[in-house]
């Protein structure tokens, strides 16, 4: 049957045919869902998890806003060891994450009027060892988290965004890079096919190995969703990382953009998403960009 479906995820992620749709959403907590996942179905896993201390998206269970961050490191390490399980003995995962600031003590955040989803009526204490003002350190934390838990740690890639979003700061630099990193499940054997993200030389007279930076614009969206993936960050992981016709996993899937990149490039792909109106979202998302598969 065609087409893009979102299920609870009690219906069973057991008794399902994952291969059944181009892209099959399910609704529930992540690692949850993933239990009920038999072992080695997805060749690639490309996401980026809500971001610690950073956002709050009004739904209960929420990653990103445990009140300790190492709570919030030890949530995603179990999330992704269910990833590696079920990940193919080829596979890679493919993890953007932000980093973030001690509060200095603050138990709230104002409203932004150009980034809504910055309002908190919660703000985490200082991590222990820190000191207010203190830049996190989140996305290291979770990397060498995750290397010690046994993922290999391939590579770290630096995405700079030459639109970031202006900060009023006068003390440091405006942030204007997150981190993607690139783990395999093996040490050989896994999935990269190399050729299919080769760069233009600065000459442009031929090809060249894809750096560690890559400049990616952030893309707007319209819906109430305040952190979406691009397309174009996605597309190099997911063609460096599967093959057509293979299938690709997003345990955070938000507006969808790992499944619009899915159907485009040819792979099935499964997402979840912790929040049903997000997960709505998608379905609308996907139907608009891809409307010959429904």
């Amino acid at each position: 049957m065609k087409g893009t479906q979102a299920i609870l995820p009690m219906q069973s992620a057991k008794v399902i045919d994952l291969n059944a749709d181009p892209c099959r959403i399910l609704v529930g907590d992540s690692l949850k869902i993933l239990e009920e996942f038999p072992d080695k179905v997805f060749q690639c896993c490309i996401t980026s998890p809500p971001y610690w201390g950073l956002r709050d998206y009004g739904i209960e269970g929420q990653v990103g806003a445990e009140m300790d961050v190492n709570d919030y490191i030890g949530h995603l390490v179990k999330v992704f060891q269910e990833v590696r399980r079920t990940l193919r003995n080829d596979g890679t995962l493919w993890l953007n994450i932000g980093d973030s600031y001690t509060s200095g003590g603050r138990t709230w955040r104002q409203k932004d009027s150009k980034n809504k989803g910055r309002e908190m009526d919660y703000r985490p204490p200082t991590p222990k060892g820190l000191k207010p003002k203190d830049l996190i350190g989140v996305p290291w934390k979770l990397a060498f988290a995750l290397q010690e838990d046994g993922w290999y740690l391939r590579s770290d890639i630096i995405w700079y965004k030459p639109n970031c979003q202006p900060e009023s700061v006068k003390d440091r630099p405006t942030r204007a890079h997150e981190y993607l990193f690139l783990f395999s499940k093996t040490e050989k054997g896994y999935v990269y096919n190399y050729e299919a993200i080769l760069e233009s030389t600065k000459e442009g007279n031929g090809k060249k190995n894809r750096r560690t930076v890559w400049a990616i614009n952030t893309n707007g969206f319209k819906g109430d969703h305040f952190a979406v993936f691009p397309p174009s960050l996605v597309e190099p992981c997911m063609l460096a990382g599967s093959n057509e016709g293979s299938m690709v996993l997003d345990p955070f899937f938000g507006t969808g953009t790992v499944g619009e990149v899915a159907i485009r490039k040819k792979r099935n792909c499964v997402g979840i998403e912790l929040k049903p109106e997000y997960a709505e979202i998608a379905i609308k998302r996907l139907k608009s960009v891809t409307p010959e598969l429904f």
